[in-house]
């Protein structure tokens, strides 16, 4: 008896489609035209049996079956680019594909700096970034959209492996013309003043952490969209805030009266970390990367 398998492409235009939910969008991400795709997934509809995807003019609807397909289909996805990924670390060490997600506090502060130093020891690595906030980036590394996240912790990111590579210390903040003390207790913050990221950034869960306020629930007027916005309204002396001191070695401040201060806390620093899914045939070029972005960051400093 001869049996019919689903093709590769075919399990990736369904993970597409399922990422996606709109078929032209799923299309130009796998670099086809929307009837390629479209009559691929008929294709593959028709080998297995049954009906995958319920279509109107309007809607992609997955049903039930399809939902469940497309899951197992994207973790065979993962399986067979671990086959290359194994093939690949078997040669030369970092070269070809590597996505690599950043969080936003992270990205613009540190990359710039690092990332000639990566070309010139790694010409042949081809080095895609993907800037997404914490819970995005650690969705994408396991969904197989990404190799490794550079982030920061503590962060619940599931079932990886956590490289360390540095500590970044969190600073307070002020407006211009105050004159805080060398040193501010987490206990002598006026939470009232304290301006933090809005939710789904990690640093306002770290800056609470550091101010010993895990619990605090921040108003709507206290949010900001980045950390640039929160350095706009520091000082325009709306409040306080914390700063990480590689966005401050980045020239986040510059042009600003913000005066920044140490804080006295258990927690006042953020550690960042290099993540990948355990058990990656390219775990040792992640270290090795791990260890380039550290010694790359000391020579900037």
């Amino acid at each position: 008896m001869i049996v019919y398998l689903p093709t590769i492409k075919q399990l990736q235009y369904l993970v597409a489609l399922r990422d996606y939910g709109h078929f032209g969008k799923a299309a130009e991400s796998c670099f086809v035209t929307q009837s390629t795709l479209s009559a691929s997934l008929r294709e593959l509809e028709t080998l297995v049996g049954v009906t995958l995807v319920e279509r109107t003019r309007r809607v992609v609807r997955f049903t039930p079956l399809g939902l469940r397909i497309a899951e197992k289909a994207r973790r065979v996805l993962r399986e067979a680019e671990e086959l290359a990924d194994m093939a690949r670390a078997e040669g030369l060490p970092l070269t070809g594909e590597l996505r690599m997600g950043v969080i936003p506090t992270i990205a613009p502060f540190l990359l710039p700096a690092i990332l000639p130093r990566l070309r010139t020891r790694w010409p042949e690595l081809k080095l895609f970034l993907r800037e997404e906030t914490s819970q995005a980036a650690c969705d994408a590394l396991h969904r197989g959209q990404l190799d490794c996240v550079l982030l920061a912790s503590p962060y619940a990111c599931g079932d990886v492996e956590l490289m360390p590579l540095f500590d970044d210390e969190l600073l307070l903040a002020f407006p211009p013309n105050e004159n805080p003390p060398a040193h501010v207790a987490a206990a002598a913050i006026d939470e009232h003043r304290l301006l933090l990221l809005e939710d789904g950034h990690c640093l306002k869960d770290h800056a609470l952490a550091a101010c010993n306020r895990p619990q605090l629930r921040a108003e709507a007027r206290m949010l900001g969209t980045s950390l640039h916005t929160l350095v706009q309204m520091v000082d325009n002396g709306l409040g306080l805030t914390l700063v990480p001191q590689m966005a401050i070695s980045a020239g986040i401040l510059k042009g600003t009266g913000i005066v920044t201060r140490r804080l006295d806390a258990d927690k006042s620093s953020r550690a960042i970390a290099l993540a990948w899914r355990k058990g990656s045939p390219r775990a040792a070029e992640f270290r090795m990367l791990g260890e380039a972005l550290v010694e790359a960051r000391q020579v900037a400093r």
